[in-house]
């Protein structure tokens, strides 16, 4: 049962619950086998953890459970040198490097910049859902828009280079999906210069030339992206403007870092939102009853919102490696093993 959560046919018909509830009962600290899927080869194998209480002590634990040793994926980096390329950016950071990125970031979200944000947001899902009403709508297509148009907003991309984070963020997560994670055909004349300038150096293979796969989340596989981002950060030094980002940078963010930043907003900025949205729909679709509740009673959005992101995580799970031997719900893990929490 526990090698079936690893495997991504596992999550086709959507969330195993049976499989986690009876997990947390029987082996809430399990170790999972990594086999190989389609091209991508075999790992070592991982600590699997279900039980809110240990989920909460691995990721409060830095120390003992570190994002950066292996950063926060459950696959490997294919080398040391993807390895040290993600570990740069403050997802798979551990303390103190985590915490000055931190305040940089929460420094640049002002009070008043939150709030012209929340206004900004908010009429543009109006305007999407008034776009929908008087015609049959695609709703995974209309809420993908939404956090594209935000992150471009807070970025400070042009509207007419939009769709390349879409794209971008297509080609990181759904890489086991050809359909899905495909090099984009998108119309690039309406672009501006700098989009196009940064595609020349967009990759035309998803392999290697023995055909290995190339790691998604690699320079190699985002040049196109990196580039955009490292012209976006030099357009800013010498036009800063009064967006989210500029502040980044004039809150003392180097170019590279900046680089990570861009790829972290685009990424998983916006595919988070492009799944929990239509997977909260989907939720409520499913639960009539609850559906009924919430729309008599709107003051239940707050509490129905986490409930959503509990019941369709847009994130299954996070990777920590152990810095000690240590004992977690019984099971020995020793230095240097994969910790998963579910």
């Amino acid at each position: 049962m526990h090698e079936e959560i690893f495997l991504p046919s596992t999550y086709t018909t959507g969330v195993p619950y049976e499989t986690f509830k009876k997990l947390r009962a029987r082996s809430p600290v399990t170790w999972v086998p990594e086999p190989a899927v389609g091209p991508w080869p075999a790992g070592p194998g991982y600590w699997a953890v279900f039980r809110h209480a240990d989920v909460k002590h691995v990721l409060r634990s830095p120390d003992l459970f570190s994002s950066n040793l292996g950063a926060t994926q459950i696959r490997d980096p294919d080398t040391p040198e993807d390895l040290a390329f993600v570990r740069a950016m403050m997802l798979n950071q551990d303390p103190p490097g985590h915490s000055r990125l931190r305040r940089i970031v929460a420094a640049a979200f002002t009070p008043r910049a939150v709030r012209a944000l929340e206004d900004t947001i908010n009429a543009r899902a109006r305007t999407l859902v008034a776009s929908a009403l008087n015609e049959d709508a695609d709703f995974v297509e209309l809420a993908a828009d939404l956090p594209v148009w935000t992150l471009a907003h807070i970025m400070g991309v042009p509207d007419t280079d939009r769709r390349l984070l879409y794209d971008w963020a297509s080609r990181v997560i759904g890489y086991q999906d050809d359909e899905y994670a495909g090099l984009s055909t998108a119309d690039t004349a309406p672009m501006s210069p700098m989009a196009r300038e940064a595609l020349q150096h967009r990759p035309t293979t998803s392999t290697h030339p023995d055909g290995r796969p190339i790691n998604p989340r690699s320079y190699t596989a985002l040049a196109d992206m990196f580039a955009y981002a490292h012209a976006l950060a030099a357009e800013k030094h010498r036009r800063p403007s009064d967006d989210i980002m500029s502040r980044m940078l004039e809150g003392g963010l180097t170019a590279q870092e900046f680089e990570n930043m861009f790829f972290l907003f685009a990424v998983a900025g916006n595919e988070t939102l492009r799944n929990g949205i239509p997977g909260g729909l989907l939720t409520l679709l499913d639960h009539p009853s609850e559906l009924a509740r919430l729309r008599a009673d709107p003051s239940l959005l707050p509490s129905a919102v986490e409930e959503m992101l509990r019941y369709w995580p847009p994130v299954m799970d996070f990777r920590r490696t152990a810095t000690t031997p240590l004992q977690l719900s019984g099971r020995t893990i020793d230095a240097g093993d994969k910790v998963v929490v579910y």
